[in-house]
């Protein structure tokens, strides 16, 4: 991958759901039902572990509705109270989700590298200056931050990386590597809510939106002729061709697949004056440096 800078802008404000209200009912119907779920061979570990994944994702829905902010992160709040946060990353070491759904296990991974990213952050934080190809505080001071510290994931190790590149392509979805907060405002929203199942189309479905109102994913130039996309395109090419490029209208077929796959995602998103300019198809694409400016929300009026 290639890394470099771009200027830090400030996400739109993200619509937060209602919480969901959990009333538990006790009584002897109860105890009759866990009793039977107990006896019945085969049934008592999947509800088990399903149990336990419902109590990690509530405590890190919990922690990022209280730190994160349009996609920013009260790292030193976050810093000052990490008992939760810790005692999530640890959890994630024994979770099983192997018999899981697909919607399951994207939103299990999904929330597994955020949580690792901003444990990573916060454990170097404030983040001291060791080169100048990044940012000042940028996660890529950290040595190894995603190519070699390793974490324990559903009984296997893993760096940032490798769950990116091993795991989570063969779910099949790109709309995933726009997902991933990599504790960089170039990275996509991270959300102020965990990724659920039943949820998961909804939540990846505005990735889209997102990006093609934002700077840091796209940039149309009228003036220049030209439109300009998020490295992370780039970096996933081969994801996103595989499951854009032919959505792509017939007019572009003479552009490369990752071009009809970035035209594909993006264009039912797009301004009218955006989509005139895309629609005669004489526009250059090219790349936009990634923004590794750390995502902190510290000190600009908040905690």
């Amino acid at each position: 991958m290639q890394w470099s800078e771009l200027n830090t802008e400030t996400f739109r404000p993200q619509t937060r759901r209602p919480r969901t209200r959990v009333v538990r009912t006790v009584g002897a119907f109860a105890a009759a039902a866990v009793a039977w779920t107990v006896m019945v061979p085969g049934l008592a570990v999947p509800r088990a572990q399903e149990n336990g994944e419902a109590v990690r994702r509530q405590a890190f829905d919990q922690i990022l509705d209280l730190n994160v902010r349009d996609g920013f992160v009260y790292y030193r709040a976050l810093k000052s109270d990490r008992g939760r946060l810790d005692g999530y990353v640890a959890s994630l070491a024994t979770a099983s989700v192997e018999s899981s759904s697909r919607e399951e296990q994207i939103a299990f991974w999904l929330n597994a590298y955020n949580a690792i990213v901003l444990q990573t952050v916060i454990d170097q934080y404030p983040i001291v200056q060791r080169s100048r190809e990044y940012p000042a505080k940028s996660i890529r001071q950290i040595p190894g931050a995603f190519e070699r510290l390793p974490h324990r994931v559903a009984g296997g190790t893993f760096t940032l990386d490798q769950i990116e590149q091993t795991v989570l392509p063969k779910f099949h979805d790109p709309r995933v590597f726009l997902a991933l907060g990599r504790g960089a405002v170039g990275s996509g929203r991270l959300r102020s809510e965990v990724y659920t199942a039943a949820d998961l189309e909804r939540q990846l479905g505005e990735t889209a939106a997102e990006c093609a109102s934002r700077s840091t994913c796209i940039q149309i130039d009228e003036s220049r002729n030209t439109m300009e996309v998020s490295s992370v395109f780039s970096w996933r090419r081969d994801e996103w061709a595989a499951s854009y490029a032919d959505k792509a209208p017939a007019a572009f077929a003479s552009r490369s697949p990752i071009e009809r796959a970035v035209l594909a995602f993006v264009s039912p998103h797009l301004l009218t004056a955006e989509r005139d300019l895309i629609a005669a198809n004489q526009f250059k694409v090219a790349y936009l440096p990634f923004d590794w400016t750390l995502n902190d929300l510290t000190g600009r009026g908040g905690r």
